[in-house]
């Protein structure tokens, strides 16, 4: 049991130094090699914050873990949409602009509601997953359109120093594949630990999943979001949150499912059930007077210990 959480402790801390790591070195050798802050903003920094929900998951349904897979894409999901975005709201309020709320919020509505029809029948098989995966096609194609065609402070200018940056590129290599590595280590000890500890906790697998690896896998959303938050750019909280859960639902949920799939546990329409529910419910809150105030931050905060009371 000690050893169980050590190991999960252990790769939680291992998991959040080293993505967050990773994204800065990623985002440093993409500007001196010239590729655009574009592509930066939209692969980088939005995709980069899920590498420990992508690495978790395969590793999870490369074990058989499919309940832990799964759960870890739902409950990150869920947690971004409460947890982070209303710890965010919490430090100031997310104002965004009505053109981001229709096409990205939409966007990521749509691949929610499409991974819920897929798994509604409590199995996820190979078609399936290659549905999921492919669908991140189209989905990042858009993205990066839509990022082209809008103004204001790209996303990449979230990490410090990455513009100003001039160090040896050699050196921002070999701390970018250390990170990278020790990232694969944090998620292969989360996983050890959490399925560990379901085993000798009697704790379910889709439980641990749902709220202990999927908030500690969206350690580094919330990070870069706050962060975001309190230097004012808040329009980019939500693309940070959207663009994490689009990778989430369509290259996570697909790659988990091609590596290992299976069914999962009867809770997971709950589960489902809660994910799309708070993804309606954000999305009024920004819809309303395009800004999520403190006070609606709040709700989300405690909505996250329903969908936590929800899991048990």
């Amino acid at each position: 049991m000690i050893a169980a959480v050590v190991l999960l402790i252990s790769g939680l801390v291992l998991l959040t130094l080293g993505a967050d790591r990773f994204v800065v070195a990623a985002a440093r050798i993409s500007h001196r090699l010239g590729v655009s802050t574009v592509l930066i903003g939209a692969l980088v920094v939005g995709l980069g914050t899920s590498a420990p929900e992508l690495l978790v998951s395969v590793l999870a349904a490369g074990r058989g873990e499919v309940d832990l897979a799964i759960g870890n894409v739902i409950g990150s999901n869920a947690a971004n949409m409460t947890l982070v975005l209303g710890a965010s709201a919490l430090v100031a309020p997310i104002v965004s602009t009505v053109h981001t709320i229709r096409r990205e919020g939409i966007t990521m509505l749509v691949s929610l509601v499409g991974i819920s029809v897929l798994l509604w029948n409590l199995e996820l098989v190979r078609w399936e997953a290659a549905l999921l995966a492919v669908a991140m096609l189209p989905a990042l194609a858009l993205l990066i359109m839509w990022s082209r065609s809008d103004s204001g402070t790209p996303l990449a200018d979230m990490i410090p120093g990455d513009g100003k940056w001039r160090g040896p590129l050699r050196h921002e290599i070999a701390v970018g594949l250390g990170t990278l590595a020790l990232t694969l280590i944090g998620a292969e000890l989360l996983v050890r630990g959490a399925s560990r500890l379901a085993e000798h906790a009697g704790i379910s697998s889709a439980f641990v999943g749902l709220v202990i690896v999927s908030v500690g896998t969206s350690l580094p959303e919330l990070a870069t979001a706050i962060a975001a938050a309190r230097r004012g750019e808040t329009d980019l909280v939500l693309g940070n949150i959207i663009g994490s859960n689009l990778f989430n639902t369509l290259a996570v949920g697909g790659l988990a499912g091609l590596v290992g799939p299976g069914v999962v546990a009867v809770g997971f329409r709950n589960a489902l059930g809660f994910m799309l529910f708070v993804g309606v419910l954000a999305g009024i809150f920004v819809v309303t007077g395009a800004r999520v105030e403190r006070w609606q931050g709040t709700v989300l905060l405690a909505t996250f210990l329903g969908f936590v009371a929800i899991a048990l």
